[in-house]
């Protein structure tokens, strides 16, 4: 897994500061190919943007959005591929709508020639937040 953190040397970032999280995932993108670095930055904002609660970590040394303190998602890029990690039960209410896509268990696989179409990656970030806010009470 280092070959794909490029200059980032630290894998973690403490907990609690976003800041030094942000920082950490700004560093791991810039040392992505440009194609996956495009792909995952788009997919990042999106999320940010679609649970303006979120806040970002590093969680198991990869990018997560943390939401109400719970890991919303992670992501990450691979050699010839980039995931998406937002939990098993997400995946499984999708299954029809993620057809095309290499899935297992808790994961999403996707390239960035066939990112995951925004519209889809919306309902899995608001299937997540529905489920975490779900939780909390």
């Amino acid at each position: 897994m280092a070959d794909t953190l490029g200059p980032v040397t630290e894998r973690r970032a403490p907990k609690a500061d976003h800041a030094a999280a942000s920082a950490w995932i700004d560093a791991y993108l810039a040392g992505l190919p440009t194609d996956q670095r495009a792909v995952l930055r788009h997919l990042r904002e999106f999320v940010l943007r679609s649970a303006p609660d979120a806040v970002e970590a590093i969680s198991y040394g990869i990018p997560a959005v943390r939401y109400h303190g719970q890991v919303l998602l992670w992501y990450h890029a691979a050699k010839t591929h980039c995931s998406l990690f937002p939990r098993a039960a997400s995946i499984e209410r999708y299954r029809d709508e993620l057809a095309g896509f290499k899935v297992s268990k808790g994961t999403i696989r996707f390239t960035p020639d066939r990112p995951l179409p925004d519209e889809l990656l919306g309902r899995l970030v608001a299937d997540r937040v529905a489920e975490i806010d779900g939780s909390a009470g």
